[in-house]
């Protein structure tokens, strides 16, 4: 059973930046404790103290190549060593890039299916055999509307956030009579340094709601999680894109993709 009054603590991947650290500033401010996973160095050297004096809660930052084959492993013996127990684990480091597959792209190809497939895999295990053992803990993974887009030029991407779907489909069902939460985010196109658009498209795209901001997204998917809901898929592109997809003949999107390419 979850104790009433105790804190909870929350694990945050990719946390210094973009939807991480919304993810952060949101748990803080529901009076969690915050753990900032990143290997931005410099910005874990001044966002953990900004944030506890702004919501008055512990945060921590700790610096971790994610992408490491060993870096789950890794990340949870220091969370042992510090005394830790984490009762949120947040899985929302990623990476994106828009590219045919060549070979000049194979090291990329390599940190993308460790970042989100083997990383998130193993703290999954790793976290939620203890939130199992305690009988209760929520676990949040982010996924993508990617993943319903098997589209060339985000051919990892895609796939990768596929994984963590239904990965994370089954899991919700194994952990579910534990007491432990399995949420799965699955947001459309959202307002971070992921995209790398400029300032002015990027404030277009968030106008003609194209684009959503981190904060819309991550109070929808903290809401689910907290409910221990299966998905989160907020946004109507959800909803009308993926079927929009499905209809488009292989001859028009292989035009399209020779257009962009």
């Amino acid at each position: 059973m979850q104790p009433t009054n105790a804190p909870l603590t929350a694990l945050v991947t990719g946390g210094s930046s973009g939807m991480g650290l919304e993810y952060c500033r949101q748990l803080a401010q529901r009076g969690c404790r915050v753990l900032m996973v990143s290997n931005q160095r410099e910005l874990l050297e001044s966002l953990p103290a900004q944030l506890t004096e702004e919501y008055g809660v512990p945060v921590m930052g700790h610096y971790q190549d994610l992408a490491d084959d060993h870096a789950a492993q890794e990340l949870f013996d220091w969370c042992h060593e510090q005394g830790l127990q984490i009762d949120i684990l947040v899985n929302n480091a990623g990476m994106f890039f828009f590219h045919e597959l060549t070979p000049e792209y194979r090291p990329k190809a390599e940190l993308i299916m460790k970042l989100h497939m083997l990383t998130p895999t193993r703290l999954c295990l790793l976290f939620g055999e203890e939130m199992k053992q305690r009988g209760y803990g929520y676990i949040l993974n982010v996924s993508s509307l990617a993943a319903k887009l098997p589209t060339p030029g985000i051919t990892l991407y895609n796939a990768t956030k596929a994984y963590l779907k239904n990965f994370s489909k089954s899991l919700y069902f194994e952990m579910r009579p534990y007491g432990v939460g399995v949420t799965t985010v699955i947001p459309g196109a959202i307002a971070t340094p992921l995209y790398n658009l400029d300032p002015r498209t990027m404030a277009f795209c968030i106008k003609i709601g194209l684009i959503r901001t981190p904060r819309w997204l991550v109070r929808r998917a903290l809401r689910g999680m907290f409910h221990k809901r299966h998905y989160v898929k907020p946004g109507t592109m959800n909803y009308y894109l993926p079927p929009l997809i499905k209809l488009l003949p292989n001859w028009l999107e292989l035009k399209i993709w020779k257009r962009f390419s």
